[in-house]
């Protein structure tokens, strides 16, 4: 029973709980700044598709209604610039987590085969080939990759955790050389409507891509921009070639989303004011808590996007934690990421108003 889990590492948020204690003894309690789940309302109109799709008793279809997969080619094209896009271009999916750790394996891949993702990077990414009993690897430069068995290319811009952008210039020249390489490339671009410093770009852009989606996936999640987190709705964008297979295993393996996000997804999609009105709160928090990082000693790189401040005082990363942890602010440690993290934490902007004041108070103090 355990050989299946024991091909994954130790889940890292279980080494914080002894630093989320003593966050929490604080007297005016803890800020968790650790984890970039949304604090704020579920727009009413969304809550409002949800509540009157609620008498859906019948199965839901992984492709996703009619209605879904119109409401994400006319996204893709409004806000993404994306051209072309139809039905055979998209394909719900049940969260975006669940799709990366899962996509190596449903991909077929296996032992000799290789995943690439960024040297930073969202810890799934290793879980995903782990599990596929693929090989990882780590880049800074994906074109310094050698391309023999490499079967699986991750890029993620805006980056979790550092906030940092690719340019369409590299964009286009990553994809041009994962082509001419044979190499499937998927894009993870949840955090692609929040640039603060920059507009990202997606590889679904024809400045990119040539106007075409040969060899190349977009993922796209509705947890941060929509606060949708416990919705768990996302979807996938880009080569039918790729899609269609990946459809009949999901149809095969039951991977729904279900009729109510289904509908309230839909909503969240047609409807850009919440996505300005949240982008507001966040900008706010950022500066906010920018400015107090600073003052308190900290340098920030990056983070020209994002949810996360990647700050660091030149130490351990653990250091800081147990500093911060003393001032009741909890953040994550940046070895989550990769080893080049070490001397990073992450600082989540997902907190209430309050809590964020909170936390700028004990950084000035």
């Amino acid at each position: 029973m355990s050989a299946v889990s024991d091909r994954l590492p130790t889940f890292p948020w279980d080494r914080l709980e002894p630093y989320k204690k003593t966050a929490a003894a604080h007297p005016d309690g803890i800020v968790d700044l650790s984890v970039g789940t949304p604090v704020d309302p579920v727009p009413e109109l969304i809550q409002k598709a949800l509540i009157d799709a609620a008498d859906s008793p019948g199965y839901p279809t992984v492709w996703g209604t009619p209605a879904l997969r119109a409401a994400i080619t006319g996204w893709l094209e409004r806000r993404l610039g994306a051209r072309g896009v139809t039905d055979r271009h998209v394909l719900p999916i049940v969260g975006s987590k669940e799709l990366v750790a899962w996509l190596p394996t449903q991909l077929g891949l296996g032992p000799g085969d290789r995943v690439a993702h960024p040297r930073l990077a969202y810890p799934t990414y290793e879980v995903g080939a782990r599990l596929a009993r693929a090989g990882h690897e780590v880049y800074d430069d994906p074109r310094d990759l050698d391309p023999a068995n490499l079967k699986l290319l991750w890029l993620n811009s805006p980056s979790n955790p550092t906030g940092k952008v690719l340019g369409k210039q590299k964009l286009t020249e990553i994809v041009a050389w994962a082509r001419e390489n044979g190499v499937l490339l998927f894009s993870d671009e949840c955090y692609l409507e929040l640039g603060w410093e920059t507009d990202p770009v997606s590889v679904l852009h024809p400045d990119v891509n040539g106007g075409s989606y040969d060899g190349i996936v977009a993922v796209h999640s509705l947890s941060k921009r929509s606060n949708l987190a416990g919705y768990r709705a996302a979807f996938l964008a880009g080569d039918p070639a790729v899609l269609g297979p990946l459809l009949e295993i999901r149809k095969h393996g039951g991977m729904m989303t279900s009729a109510p996000t289904q509908a309230a997804a839909v909503a969240a999609l047609g409807d850009d004011e919440h996505v300005r009105v949240q982008r507001e709160r966040y900008a706010a928090r950022r500066a906010l808590l920018r400015a107090a990082l600073l003052e308190h000693g900290f340098r920030i790189e990056h983070s020209e996007a994002s949810l996360y401040l990647w700050a660091t005082l030149d130490e351990s990363c653990w250091s800081t934690v147990a500093h911060l942890a003393d001032l009741g602010i909890l953040v994550a440690p940046g070895d989550f990421y990769g080893e080049a993290g070490e001397k990073f934490v992450r600082v989540a902007l997902t907190a209430t108003d309050e809590r964020v004041r909170a936390a700028v108070a004990r950084l000035k103090a």
